[in-house]
């Protein structure tokens, strides 16, 4: 137990040693200042991910648009500084045409950011940006592909063009708001983030198709980690992607070594580097949710995938065990957003589980071909179109049944209720009682 009680105490000293830098780093500047003082002031950094046009607040209002920077610089009462953090910047409608990885100015009143979260700051902006710079080559790149994506989407009728953007790359604009709420009742909200799933489908592709070629090891590691890094390229870093990416480079690491793959470990030592180097994630739900989720998979899944093959076979036992654990483990963070249990999550995801792949190989490829064939891209659309179509007739289907949703204790109270629930549920479905032959009963 010394080696594993030291390897914890370094990997927690370095957690809070990196989160202790990163808040010292955040406060220093003039940007915490202005902001608490409410100052008008200059910020210029990077655009982080898509902008979003949000609603109006009341009819006839002009659109706003929000927009993250990742500041580096700010100016105010004549003197200028260095900045760290991120600014949520609030602005007319000329902001949605600011392609992410862009590099702007803009000016407006700075309100303080929410206290422990991310942003250090709100700006509120009346006029348009000043682009200083375009965006890289690569960012350019995943820009035309994003592009490319909503066009064939556009092409596509119904659940399936709403859908097709979202399976593919995680852009959930085009998604109706009814949809979106029939998708968190019926628990498949997590087909349109794009998550292990995607990168697994990517990189299992790319490893069989360069096997097939009898490319060498580590060149066959080399470009796995390049579609890898072009899909987090495509689809933003958010903290479900970047969980998922840097656990493949996890695997790949061990494939170069020749060292057997264990997922438990790749998904701790994924959770230490991510927390290292960006300590606010641990403060992301989407970042808690995905690690959950793994972690239930990868533990949880299989011995009660094992539990059940004798019975289901093992094809329908690991379909069914899959989201069973998932949701289990999963449901006391959702409750602390939704005070409700969806009843038909399991069912809902084991009748969609089927199109997933289909809908986000298919979705890519023609993603893929859309800037050089539009036309053959179309009909690749139209196939991952159908599996969209399945995902979003059984989210429907689920969330109209009776009882979809349960009200549930609300707040923490619910959530820990809820996760004694869920652990009892677990030991009866994983354990078992040894019989006399040692066999689980």
């Amino acid at each position: 137990m010394g080696p594993v009680v030291i390897l914890c105490l370094v990997a927690a000293a370095a957690v809070l040693g990196a989160g202790a830098s990163q808040t010292a780093a955040r406060d220093r500047g003039l940007l915490p200042v202005l902001a608490q003082d409410g100052a008008v002031g200059r910020v210029e950094g990077v655009v982080v991910g898509e902008p979003t046009v949000l609603a109006p607040a009341w009819p006839g209002a002009p659109v706003r648009v929000r927009s993250l920077l990742a500041v580096d610089r700010v100016a105010a009462r004549g003197q200028g500084s260095g900045a760290t953090g991120q600014v949520l910047v609030l602005g007319p409608s000329s902001w949605a045409a600011v392609p992410p990885g862009a590099r702007v100015g803009a000016t407006g009143r700075l309100r303080p950011g929410e206290k422990g979260g991310r942003t250090v700051a709100v700006l509120l902006s009346g006029g348009a940006p000043d682009v200083v710079s375009a965006p890289a080559a690569p960012e350019a790149a995943a820009s035309r592909f994003r592009d490319g994506v909503r066009a064939l989407a556009q092409t596509l009728p119904g659940d399936a063009g709403a859908l097709f953007a979202g399976v593919t790359v995680g852009d959930t604009s085009a998604i109706p708001a009814e949809l979106t709420l029939d998708l968190r009742t019926s628990g498949l909200t997590h087909v349109t983030a794009v998550s292990g799933a995607h990168f697994s489908l990517v990189a299992a592709l790319v490893l069989a198709l360069t096997a097939a070629v009898r490319l060498a090891r580590p060149v066959r590691a080399g470009l796995t980690v390049a579609a890898m890094a072009a899909m987090v390229l495509v689809v933003h870093p958010s903290p479900s992607v970047l969980r998922a990416a840097v656990m493949g480079l996890v695997a790949l690491l061990g494939v170069l070594l020749g060292r057997p793959h264990r997922a438990p470990a790749a998904l701790a030592a994924t959770v230490v580097v991510l927390l290292v180097a960006d300590p606010w994630l641990a403060g992301e739900v989407g970042f808690v949710l995905s690690v959950l989720a793994t972690g239930a998979l990868v533990l949880l899944g299989g011995p009660l995938a094992d539990r059940w093959a004798g019975t289901l076979g093992r094809p329908v036992a690991t379909a069914l065990a899959l989201p069973v654990v998932a949701q289990l483990v999963c449901a006391p963070v959702i409750l602390l957003l939704t005070p409700a249990v969806s009843l038909y999550a399991v069912p809902a995801n084991v009748l969609a589980a089927p199109a997933v792949a289909p809908a986000t190989v298919l979705g890519l490829a023609a993603g893929c071909m859309a800037p050089w064939w539009f036309a053959g891209a179309q009909v690749l659309a139209l196939g991952a179109g159908a599996a969209c179509w399945w995902i979003g007739a059984v989210g429907r289907l689920a969330a109209a049944a009776p009882g979809a949703q349960v009200a549930w204790l609300p707040g923490w109270t619910g959530a820990v209720v809820l996760a004694v629930a869920g652990v009892c549920a677990l030991a009866l479905l994983v354990g078992g009682r040894a019989g006399p032959e040692g066999e689980r009963q």
